[in-house]
């Protein structure tokens, strides 16, 4: 029963507060209490904490987009982080685009210019997928997760401590009414001079003792609360501190990730070679071999000078069929050869073509020392 009494007490106690601190606020809305003004220190440093909180939550939520752009991947990402477990691992565009280029490049042939290509950019594609996926687990612990710990930790025992001192300074304020209100009491029965009210005037005096009494109370409580806050709140220059160096471990994150991709498309460039720029499809003819939609039966294009110093000219590949002769041929680009009957080729070196009766009009017979085979007319240029 005491027990019971004990609650009752302590809970008619809060719900007093409670609407004390309601009244007091009200008040002060309405310009009808006074109201305990904080530092201007104090002030400086809430301010700077809620713009510290309202930007590091914009860096966060942006950086998380640029990390993975797809929202329905960072809603599943986030459940599966309140579930504390681990999110499945799924295929990035990068990966996904490049496993697409290797399968059509395998469909059209690797021996083919266009599918040996698709092939080679599709196996750059997913260097860079691999080069994204460690970006993303990099950043994600070296910069994401310092910020999501301030917001979900830090800031929210800055956020409690505050609320804290916003109710002491309330509980300060209507303290300090209630003290005007018994001294205002007190005054105007004092000036009745009649001996029937001195009981009025004691009890009023009272009042003001007891009112006084729970200002000191108020006022001890708020300076401490106060102490706290501020302590707490003078924290956030080293979280700043702390954040400038999880952005330099992000920079250095993205630097690495671009200077990977440049690599990777620098040597992916020099695999592709020179491909001529009006190369537009494969000839499906016979053999499959890629021919340049805007080129007649000449190899060639242009005269210029070629690394030997030959002049270029553009002869009709008629009159190397009907010639019983061989010539120099500089190779436009690399060639991989799909079988046994045919010669691999490197971009810029010079080999030995002639013709072979009753030979697919689009081949020549290529020759480089003791290795022979097929080479396709289209990756040639013929020299004088």
């Amino acid at each position: 029963m005491n027990i019971m009494d004990f609650n009752v007490k302590k809970l008619a106690a809060d719900a007093g507060t409670f609407l004390s601190r309601a009244v007091q606020f009200t008040e002060e809305k309405l310009g009808q209490a006074e109201k305990t003004e904080l530092d201007a220190h104090l002030e400086n440093l809430l301010s700077k904490a809620e713009c510290t909180k309202i930007w590091t939550e914009k860096i966060m939520k942006q950086t998380e987009v640029l990390l993975q752009p797809n929202p329905n991947a960072r809603i599943e990402e986030f459940v599966y982080e309140k579930l504390d477990r681990k999110a499945p691992s799924r295929v990035n565009n990068p990966e996904l685009l490049g496993q697409y280029m290797i399968d059509a490049g395998t469909e059209f042939g690797p021996g083919t210019a266009y599918g040996n290509a698709l092939i080679k950019c599709g196996e750059t594609q997913k260097r860079i997928g691999t080069a994204d996926r460690e970006l993303i687990q990099t950043s994600a612990l070296n910069f994401l997760t310092p910020l999501r710990n301030f917001i979900e930790g830090d800031y929210k025992t800055i956020a409690k401590e505050r609320k804290l001192l916003q109710n002491k300074r309330l509980d300060l304020d209507a303290a300090k009414t209630r003290l005007k209100k018994a001294k205002t009491a007190e005054t105007k029965s004092s000036q009745l001079n009649s001996a029937r009210l001195e009981g009025d005037n004691m009890i009023w005096a009272e009042e003001v003792t007891k009112a006084e009494q729970e200002v000191r109370i108020t006022q001890s409580e708020f300076d401490r609360q106060a102490e706290i806050t501020r302590l707490l709140l003078e924290g956030i220059s080293s979280t700043h501190a702390h954040h400038l160096r999880c952005l330099n471990d992000f920079v250095e994150a993205q630097m690495t990730y671009y200077a990977q991709c440049y690599q990777y498309m620098l040597d992916l460039q020099k695999q592709l070679g020179s491909f001529p720029s009006n190369y537009l499809c494969n000839n499906n003819h016979n053999s499959g071999t890629p021919m340049p939609s805007a080129l007649p039966n000449v190899v060639g294009s242009s005269a210029m000078a070629s690394t030997s110093g030959l002049v270029i000219t553009s002869p009709n590949i008629s009159d190397l069929k009907e010639s019983s002769g061989s010539r120099k041929a500089r190779v436009l680009y690399d060639y991989d050869a799909a079988n046994s009957t045919e010669l691999s080729l490197l971009a810029d070196e010079v080999i030995t073509v002639f013709s072979i009766i009753g030979m697919d009009s689009d081949w020549l017979m290529g020759e480089r020392g003791n290795q022979k085979g097929k080479v396709p007319i289209t990756y040639l240029e013929l020299l004088n």
